[in-house]
């Protein structure tokens, strides 16, 4: 009997401008089996030609030209339905307000644990 094949991987866009926050996420990330494609500014996510196949995006707040709700809010206007997590060092409950209202799922801070991300991908 043939064998069913595998499910494709879900697709992640990660944008973080700090490159340690960046690979440690995706490593954990692909280990648990999602199609990661990370980016270290908005211009190259928002230029990603796999954007539109994204199932979830995990955006840092503080990026160098932009922040992580206006990359959102780029998403949105361009169709782009899939669940959003903030990521930001610190999230005060003026932020948190701001990003559940734009459109984020759940504002995680930073140090981030696998299984706070995972939970809020909904994968665990």
């Amino acid at each position: 009997m043939p064998r069913a094949p595998a499910p494709t991987p879900q697709r992640i866009l990660l944008l973080d401008d700090d490159p340690g926050v960046r690979r440690a996420l995706h490593l954990m990330l692909r280990a648990h089996g999602f199609d990661v494609r990370s980016h270290e500014s908005p211009v190259l996510l928002l230029a990603d030609p796999a954007v539109a196949e994204a199932a979830f995006l995990i955006a840092d707040y503080r990026l160098p030209v932009s922040n992580g709700i206006e990359v959102l809010g780029a998403l949105r206007d361009a169709g782009w339905q899939g669940r959003a997590i903030l990521i930001t060092g610190i999230a005060p409950p003026a932020l948190r307000e701001e990003a559940l209202a734009a459109g984020y799922a759940t504002v995680l801070e930073k140090p981030l644990r696998a299984h706070d991300v995972l939970h809020a991908l909904g994968s665990e």
